[in-house]
């Protein structure tokens, strides 16, 4: 599942123009890039505008403890190692060698068909979780393995880096008014609340970027409707309007849990998007191999990748990958590099926050 603190380097740095309001843990993650920032021996993430936050989009917005929460989060990242050259003792997330991987053929002639297949699947599967009611007193649940890749700055001297594959763990109400998350190397072990108000004192309010179940549900499902309504919120973000439009549907497909009738839609929806394509093979987090459908942010020079298990069809997970020019400090990141890489292991409802399936993985 899926603030402003009016801070515009952040957005400047982090994120494309306006995006800067949607997530607590993007705030989080943003208030913790200026302490690393102020270490001589911090790692810099290479995100740009147009890039990715690690920071899986959460339903809830900033809580007023946001800043008291970003101590304790701090502990996770001032805790980083580098090959060996650890910052603190206690170390739960590594950053080694650079993930890279083969640059997958992109075509763009199956892309439709692909997505009308990919579709009817999710709209017939009888094993898609994400056709399951949830109560009000449920929690939705989604445990993936994620990761991502960084510019690391140590005394000057600038290397490419990518985090360990971890796991990722959080919970959300239908509302989207309560949540949990657990994440090493980014929260302690026992996690952070993603409950509470905004900046202002007031109640979350689910957009297409900070979606509840709810929310979802009330979405349209007519794909030219949808199209419309995307484009309507994200009016202004992003590189442009249609990787703009990519991007969300895919965050979506990626960290929330869309009934299965909006699931059906926002694929055909994206088979709208001028400049999809198919990839023929791509890697998820957990290392399955699977068909994608993909788009090229020219801008950036990333394409988004849509990782689908060839024979069920069924969403594995997301990638980034750099596939045109340079980018991050000193064109560090080079074409083959893996910018950002998901799997999504189990995806279900649950009774209990903090509650874990035994198919977590």
């Amino acid at each position: 599942m899926n603030a402003d603190l009016s801070r515009p380097s952040f957005a400047e740095r982090e994120l494309p123009a306006g995006r800067h309001q949607f997530h607590k843990e993007r705030l989080m993650a943003q208030i913790l890039e200026d302490l690393r920032a102020a270490d001589a021996e911090a790692a810099t993430p290479i995100r740009t505008a147009g890039s990715r936050n690690p920071f899986l989009r959460s339903s809830i917005l900033v809580p007023a403890a946001g800043f008291a929460l970003a101590g304790a989060l701090a502990a996770g990242f001032f805790t980083y190692v580098d090959q060996g050259a650890p910052d603190g003792t206690d170390s739960t997330v590594a950053t080694g060698p650079a993930l890279t991987t083969r640059i997958g053929a992109a075509d763009p002639r199956g892309a439709t068909q692909l997505l009308d297949r990919i579709s009817l699947a999710a709209a017939t599967s009888s094993s898609n979780a994400a056709g399951r009611a949830v109560r009000a007193d449920q929690f939705i649940y989604i445990g993936s393995k994620t990761a991502t890749t960084y510019v690391k700055t140590v005394n000057g001297k600038h290397t490419l880096v990518s985090e360990e594959l971890h796991m990722r763990h959080q919970w959300n109400s239908p509302d989207g008014t309560k949540g949990w998350l657990i994440e090493p190397g980014n929260t302690g072990p026992e996690g952070v609340t993603l409950e509470g108000t905004d900046e202002k004192g007031q109640a979350p309010t689910a957009n297409l970027n900070a979606p509840s179940y709810d929310y979802l549900a009330g979405l349209p499902t007519d794909p030219a409707e949808l199209l419309r309504r995307i484009q309507e919120e994200t009016k202004g973000q992003g590189n442009s309007p249609d990787q703009e439009a990519f991007t969300t549907i895919g965050d979506l497909l990626r960290g929330s849990y869309p009934p299965d009738e909006l699931t059906a839609a926002l694929y055909k929806t994206a088979a709208k998007i001028p400049g999809v394509v198919t990839v023929d093979d791509a890697v998820d987090a957990a290392g399955r191999h699977g068909i994608a459908v993909a788009r090229l942010d020219e801008k950036s020079g990333r394409r988004e990748e849509w990782i689908f298990d060839r024979q069920t069809l069924a969403f594995l997970g997301e990638r980034t990958v750099q596939v045109q020019g340079e980018s991050g400090e000193r064109g560090l990141v080079k074409p083959g590099t893996v910018v950002f890489t998901n799997a999504v292991m189990t995806r279900t409802v649950v009774d209990r926050i903090k509650e874990q399936p035994a198919t977590t993985g």
